[in-house]
Formats: structure tokens, C-alpha cells, sequence
């Protein structure tokens, strides 16, 4: 039997969890496919012998959208900031260097030297225009800056946003406000002081943030809204167009009737979404199936606080790959926020692999908890083996916005114009982050919400 409803979301993942609050908000009647036990997608947290996990996302940039969909669902009250001067280190030379956080802080710092320092002077003095091909994060910082700052800073700081590698990394579509501002200003400096003065409003500064209880607070909230609009353990198998307009999708799983809708969203990674459009119409099949994704390992140990000689006062460090080592980088969860770890404990967490070490998806818990003990030890001066540890591999955790990524959505945008209702929604479109996975998802919402109004009238 045909199930008929206005809206179908496939994929319970933050996008498509956030897409159909929204749908159902508005009034629109919503079913929401998720493919496995539980939505939520790399979002999970995890309570283990007084530890409180993150098995995904360690923390998130609380946007004023993400606040104010936190107050709709009522659980604003149990956010944490993380302490907002934290310091945050580099790992260069050997030793655990802070990053300058302020204009100030970079032209005094050791970490870089004078011919990077003198290089933003002359960026903010001079000017110059970006080239008409697509430039990598790599080749825009060697022509504008130097190799310096590109091993020491952007390097890893793209590692921790993407695992990502500047050398293939897109510039325009992972960090687009920086190639508008060379394009607007011929400068970073001066193009990125202008945006600044030209948003209207409030300014509101994000703050890094969790929950209480974990990031799963704001998933489990999500659907307790939708609550039976949530059908778990089922897949769309098939997609195709109706004569009248609408989509017909097959289901496979807990669910097995079929459904009608005016309206699909794909809120699933890229290589489902692309094998379901395909079936649609060829050319999206390659357009989305080929998008590359790297693998990470989230690596959490526990140890005796007495048993770690550094401070832990700060954020946690990124490594370079220059420095020979195959972590990315370690977050000091305990040191972030409250209820982390057991009383006289410490939790840090780790991430490794990235599209620069994708083999890391073939290493088992115990070798990954084994090299990360081996390499976090002497730079934190830890005397013991770890007392607690909880491997998570993510064999395709974050998608690269590489070369071409902007070429690659201006074509899926032309495609969907031929299939009016049908929408996508995920971490491959807008950026990977919490934040952006909302505020990508509501768009698409308020599109639907529209188009059933224009309908209705």
C-alpha cells in the first residue's frame, strides 16, 4: 500500500533530522527514512566507565541559528561553553607551541618567523588578484603568504576542520570568505575587516560548545519532535518520477510501503544520493558518487591525572605533517568542559588519518589506541599506559571540498532544476560543520515551506 505524504527526508543525519523539525514545524507532513538503528548520523555520544564520549564531533561552534533552534527544542539551558580564552597549540619542533589567537599575539610569537610576519604586512599594504582557475588552500597560501605558515598553521588547521589535504583542498569552496576577500579588496586583511563591517545586525560571536550530556542531546531532542515521522532501518531503494509531477520512492527495511510525495530530500552522503538520482537521470550518478571522503579514526584515552605531566591548561594541539607523526591532532575533553572524565582522570581524544593517511581505516582498535599512546606520550609527558580507551573508525567521515568541488555543485544545481521538489541537504554542500549542516538544512526547509504555500494557493 502507498504511504502519501507532502514531504519524504532520506537520511537521519543532523541535516535531515533538522530539515524535518523544520517541514513538520511548518506544518508539513514529513516522513524521515534513516537507513540504520538510530538517526543521528557521526553525531554520538557515549557514556563508558564514568567517561562521557563524543564519538564524532568533539564539540561545535554554537551559531545564533543553532542557539535559537536549541531554545525552540528546549534544551538551551544544558549548553556548555568551553572557556573562550583557551589556548590552542602546534606541535613544532618537538615541543607544544600556543597559536596566536590576535594580530598582536602573531607578530610576536616564535612560532613563525619574520618573512611570514613581514608577508601579512605586505598583504595588508599591497594588493592582489586571485587567479581564474580554482586554486588549492596550498597554492593560495605559497603565492600570498609563505610554506611557513602553511606547515605550521593552515596545514593542520585544515586537518582538524576537513582531514583534509591543502594541497588538493579548494580554497573557493572550503574557505570561500578568503578568496572574496583577495576578489573584493586585494587584500585578506582589508577584504575580511570589510565583511565584518558590512553584516547587519547583532554581532554575535560563535561560542564553542557541547551539552551536559554529550552532543547526542541535540539529535535525541530532534526526534522526540518528530517522533513516529521517524522510520529507522529503512532504505530507499528506488526513485522515480510519477506523471503527475510527484516521486515515487521505494522503501526497504522496517518500513516496506512505498511512498508518494511532492517533495524529496536527500539528506544521505553523496555515493546513496548519487545511485538513487541516477536512477533519475545518468549525469548525477558520477557528479556525486565520485566525491572523495577520508577516513578518521576518533581515539579516546583515559588516564590518572597524576600520571600526565602537562598542564592541560588549553584547547588541545594539531600536528603538522612535517613533523613525521600520523595523529592530527588531540582534544583535552576534560580539560573543555565538566563531567569528561571520572574524578582525578584526564580524557583526551584523537583523531587519526585524514585524505593524507587514508590506511587508517584498515588499523584495528587496538593498534590505533597503541600508536596514539605511542605518539601523545612524550609530548604530554605521560609516565603510564592509559587506564580507559574507545576506538570509532569512520570510513567515510568528512567529504573534500577538493578542486573542482564548485564546478561539481554548480552542475548538481543545474540538474535539480529539471526535477522541481526534489532537494539535497548534507555536510558536501555548505561545510562540514554542525553549524552549517543546520543553517543548509533550514534553507532547504523554508524552499519546501514556500513551494507548498504556492501550491496551497
Amino acid at each position: 500500500m502507498t504511504r502519501h505524504v507532502q514531504a519524504l527526508v532520506v537520511g537521519g543525519g543532523i541535516s535531515g533530522l533538522v530539515c524535518s523539525y523544520a517541514l513538520q514545524k511548518a506544518g508539513i507532513e514529513v516522513f524521515l527514512a534513516e537507513a540504520s538503528a538510530r538517526p543521528g548520523g557521526v553525531i554520538s555520544s557515549l557514556k563508558r566507565n564514568g567517561y562521557l564520549l563524543e564519538l564524532g564531533p568533539q564539540s561545535f561552534s554554537c551559531t545564533a541559528q543553532l542557539r535559537s533552534l536549541c531554545a525552540e527544542l528546549a534544551i538551551a539551558d544544558q549548553l556548555l561553553e568551553a572557556p573562550p580564552h583557551a589556548p590552542r597549540y602546534v606541535l613544532v619542533n618537538g615541543k607544544l607551541q600556543a597559536v596566536p589567537m590576535s594580530p598582536p599575539a602573531f607578530f610576536t610569537s616564535s612560532l613563525i618567523t619574520g618573512a611570514t610576519k613581514w608577508a601579512l604586512v605586505r598583504d595588508m599594504l599591497g594588493k592582489s588578484v586571485p587567479p581564474e582557475a580554482d586554486e588549492s588552500v596550498a597554492g593560495f597560501i605559497r603565492r600570498k603568504f609563505t610554506e611557513q605558515l602553511l606547515d605550521r598553521l593552515v596545514g593542520p588547521f585544515v586537518s582538524g576542520v576537513y582531514a583534509g589535504d591543502p594541497e588538493k583542498l579548494s580554497l573557493r569552496s572550503a574557505f570561500l570568505q578568503l578568496y572574496e576577500a583577495e576578489k573584493t579588496a586585494g587584500s585578506i586583511v582589508r577584504g575580511m575587516v570589510r565583511l565584518s563591517k558590512s553584516k547587519k545586525g547583532a554581532r554575535e560571536k560563535p561560542t564553542l560548545s557541547t551539552f551536559r550530556e554529550g552532543n547526542e542531546t541535540l539529535v535525541r531532542a530532534l526526534a522526540n519532535k518528530l517522533g513516529s515521522a521517524i522510520l529507522t532501518r529503512t532504505s530507499a531503494t528506488n526513485l522515480y518520477r510519477q506523471n503527475d509531477g510527484s516521486f515515487h520512492v521505494s522503501l526497504e527495511g522496517s518500513s516496506t510501503d512505498p511512498v508518494s510525495t511532492k517533495c524529496v530530500i536527500l539528506a544521505t552522503p553523496t555515493d546513496v544520493s548519487g545511485n538513487l538520482l541516477a536512477q533519475l537521470y545518468p549525469s548525477f550518478g558520477p557528479l556525486l558518487t565520485t566525491v572523495e571522503y577520508a577516513a578518521v579514526a576518533v581515539v579516546s584515552l583515559g588516564y590518572e591525572k597524576k600520571d600526565v605531566g602537562h598542564s592541560l591548561d588549553g584547547f588541545g594541539f594539531l600536528v603538522p605533517r612535517s613533523a613525521g607523526l600520523r595523529i592530527l591532532g588531540t582534544v583535552w575533553n576534560s580539560s573543555l568542559f565538566p563531567g569528561r572524565a571520572p574524578e582525578g582522570h584526564a580524557l583526551f581524544t584523537t583523531f587519526v588519518g585524514g585524505a593524507t593517511d587514508p590506511a587508517v581505516a584498515n588499523l584495528g582498535p587496538e593498534e590505533l589506541s597503541s600508536l596514539v599512546h605511542r605518539e601523545i606520550g612524550p609530548l604530554l609527558s605521560i609516565k603510564k599506559a592509559p587506564t580507559f580507551c574507545n576506538v570509532t573508525i569512520w570510513p567515510r567521515a568528512l567529504p573534500q571540498y577538493n578542486l573542482g568541488h564548485g564546478d561539481r555543485l554548480a552542475s548538481i544545481t543545474r540538474n535539480l532544476s529539471r526535477f522541481p521538489g526534489l532537494f539535497l541537504a548534507g555536510n558536501y554542500l555548505r561545510g562540514p560543520a554542525i553549524g552549517a549542516c543546520v543553517e543548509q538544512a533550514l534553507s532547504v526547509a523554508e524552499v519546501v515551506r514556500a513551494m507548498s504555500l504556492d501550491e496551497a494557493c
